[in-house]
């Protein structure tokens, strides 16, 4: 080969060394926009996609990286826990959050997840770090982390411990909490004098927009996080309402940050109403029925009566927990595991119990089955003995007139990456919620929440 040849040579792979090292030192965001939407469903996303203009959801759907098959690795989900787990990367086991509200075992009431003593409503039973948490630590509190959503939970459970600040709507005014001190000056001047208007999504759309440029996002290379609460109902109307609202998103956002240093993170809180269910339940057939849980619960406690002698052992219900009482079975020297044995077996013979779980079981046990319920699950915060009813059955609490209707069902829900220089694709592969922390953490380059176990996407 001859020099001119050898020296050809030697400036192409010098070439493609630079271009591969260039591509590994490319810069990462400098902002994050989590956008978490109530309801959202993969089935419903794509049905309506003919009615989608051309820079919102078509646009995320054909040129972001889209997970379609999506679901929480926990049970139940409602918006309280799902935003937690969201911003955690773990479950209620370890974050805490096992629902908006629980039962209070001190004041046998129940307690609001974001209630706070002192501020009112803070995350302080939050208790995990979450990913601006984690984005606050690593850039010596340089980084901004904000949260815009239709409730207190929404907003805060997002936001974590160290934001500088969050804001949702109640009463039909933007409200904060003092938590964040020094609060940020901007967010207290908004809240004071701008009301939301009749759409919530558009409000919070406002706020949002308004933070990019006033409230010191995206100004240096640290990475900052704008966190957004969404909803929508199973409409197409809603959804292509949804679609002009993120079209107005994504546009404002780029237009003031290059795309290639925003990321754009969509997803759902899991949660989907049916509409209806008990009566089309009976009106086609399908197999269902009414499950007391106060009488169940006045069952079970004779049972034991009849076993360990008369006393009040059932101290409460909430929901399809039932609380026993422990300071009677400890003045009585009754062994708790015994307890809970005899009542499990007890109430898996009653109709419409599909299984029944206790304390001891959830805690101890590394059944891979149980794995859904454990994750659910808080030992502070949830009962000895957790009912699984049925699906299709209806469960009802007479003592304060509330009902729900089983369902084991899994709808899916989609995770959307868009921006900073991710590539289209379409995965079908079933993944969980939990894994967006840590994917957001890789690419931001900073650690994921303290408790975070999932493995990152890509």
């Amino acid at each position: 080969m001859s020099n001119k040849n050898l020296y050809i040579t030697f400036l192409s792979a010098l070439a493609f060394s630079i271009e591969t090292e260039a591509q590994l030192v490319t810069q990462p965001p400098k902002l994050v926009v989590t956008i978490t939407v109530d309801e959202l469903r993969t089935d419903h996303l794509e049905t309506f996609a003919p009615l989608y203009g051309t820079n919102g959801l078509r646009r995320l759907l054909s040129e972001g990286k889209f997970y379609t098959n999506t679901s929480y690795s926990f049970t139940p989900v409602d918006r309280a826990s799902a935003v937690a787990s969201l911003s955690t990367g773990t479950t209620p086991y370890y974050n805490g959050i096992t629902g908006a509200e629980w039962l209070d075992r001190t004041t046998l009431r129940p307690l609001r997840a974001v209630y706070d003593t002192r501020q009112g409503v803070s995350p302080r039973q939050l208790e995990t770090s979450t990913l601006g948490d984690e984005l606050k630590i690593a850039s010596a509190g340089v980084s901004r982390v904000f949260a815009f959503a239709a409730t207190a939970e929404s907003a805060i459970l997002s936001a974590g411990h160290a934001a500088d600040g969050v804001a949702w709507i109640q009463n039909g005014q933007w409200m904060t909490t003092n938590y964040y001190e020094p609060q940020n000056q901007w967010l207290r001047g908004y809240t004071r004098l701008y009301k939301p208007d009749g759409n919530t999504n558009t409000s919070i759309t406002q706020i949002a927009l308004d933070c990019l440029s006033k409230g010191g996002l995206a100004l240096d290379d640290k990475a900052d996080l704008l966190s957004i609460g969404y909803s929508v109902t199973p409409q197409m109307e809603a959804y292509a309402e949804l679609d002009r609202t993120i079209s107005q998103l994504v546009d404002s956002i780029s237009s003031r940050v290059p795309l290639e240093r925003v990321l754009f993170v969509l997803t759902s809180n899991g949660s989907a109403r049916v509409e209806n269910e008990q009566n089309n339940n009976e009106r086609f057939r399908i197999p269902t029925g009414k499950f007391y849980i106060n009488r169940t619960a006045n069952l079970l406690n004779m049972y034991l009566g009849a076993t360990y002698g008369t006393a009040q052992y059932v101290e409460t219900i909430y929901r399809n927990q039932i609380f026993l009482d422990h300071k009677l079975l400890e003045r009585k020297n009754i062994n708790m595991s015994d307890v809970l044995r005899r009542a499990q077996e007890f109430l898996i013979q009653l109709s419409g119990v599909r299984h029944v779980y206790t304390a001891h079981q959830l805690t101890t046990s590394d059944n891979n089955q149980l794995e859904r319920i454990r994750n659910g699950f808080h030992v502070a915060k949830c009962g000895d003995l957790l009912i699984d009813v049925a699906p299709g059955w209806e469960l009802v609490n007479e003592n304060d007139h509330t009902s729900t209707t089983s369902r084991a069902s899994n709808i899916s829900f989609p995770i959307i990456f868009f921006g900073a220089g991710i590539q289209a694709q379409r995965i079908e592969t079933p993944v969980r919620a939990d894994a967006i922390a840590p994917t957001i953490a890789r690419i931001i380059r900073i650690r994921a929440p303290n408790a975070c176990s999932a493995e990152p996407l890509f």
